[in-house]
């Protein structure tokens, strides 16, 4: 998953379509943690519609009520839950409830215009700022992702259980370039760099660098500004704390 240092991600989605997209024969739902298979055909021939993937939302603290949503498109859910979230940050986590990319080539696109950022629906008096990191990748042709994909998988579980991760949304390749992105939502950087020495985390960057042959990481300010409904998307300045 996408959190600080160098870091890794999932490569599974629900194979279901959104809008216009068209539907393909494998419309069924899909366990986010099953290990996905990287060869040259599912790099350059995936079977399953790409612009519908689902975000998958921490689960909220026990005894926080959640969010009733309308969205036809429900998010995935973590086993584990965040031990605390704050009232703004919960406002977020449902808005997310509808987070969607805007096109199939959000891996190649600027991250403020790849994702529906303007469309998530805030309440107007509430103002705050989140950190984001994004990570743009290609895998090996015929990297052996089983290792990694577990250690992934429990790297996101304890960063859930350690707090502050809100989001973790994950793309599929795409079929011309091969590139792919993941995203992580944090409540403030201190959380990121906090999950970022975890054991499970560093397992997983150690075993990341002989999956990819391409990884960036990219950082971001999500603010929510008072007054206006949606979330703006900021370069990351070296040096300054974002959230809390």
């Amino acid at each position: 998953m996408a959190i600080e240092v160098q870091p890794f991600r999932h490569d599974s989605e629900k194979d279901q379509s959104a809008g216009s997209t068209p539907s393909t024969s494998n419309d069924q739902e899909r366990n986010p943690h099953q290990v996905p298979i990287f060869d040259s055909e599912s790099l350059t021939n995936p079977t399953s519609a790409i612009l519908y993937l689902p975000p998958l939302l921490s689960s909220l603290p026990p005894g926080v009520e959640v969010p009733v949503t309308q969205s036809e498109k429900p998010p995935l859910l973590t086993e584990t839950h965040l031990p605390n979230i704050d009232p703004v940050s919960l406002s977020l986590h449902k808005a997310l409830h509808y987070f969607r990319p805007l096109s199939n080539e959000y891996a190649s696109l600027p991250y403020a215009g790849a994702f529906n950022w303007l469309a998530l629906d805030l309440p107007l008096d509430e103002e705050r700022e989140w950190y984001a990191v994004v990570f743009r990748s290609k895998r090996k042709v015929g990297s052996d992702s089983s290792a990694l994909y577990e250690a992934d998988r429990l790297a996101h579980e304890e960063a859930v259980s350690n707090g502050g991760l809100i989001m973790y949304w994950y793309g599929v390749p795409d079929p011309q370039t091969g590139l792919n992105l993941a995203t992580c939502i944090w409540q403030s950087r201190r959380h990121a760099l906090t999950a970022s020495s975890r054991p499970h985390h560093i397992r997983a960057i150690k075993l990341a660098a002989v999956s990819y042959e391409i990884y960036n990481l990219e950082r971001y300010r999500l603010l929510k500004v008072k007054g206006k409904q949606g979330i703006q998307v900021e370069e990351f300045s070296v040096g300054v704390d974002v959230g809390w």
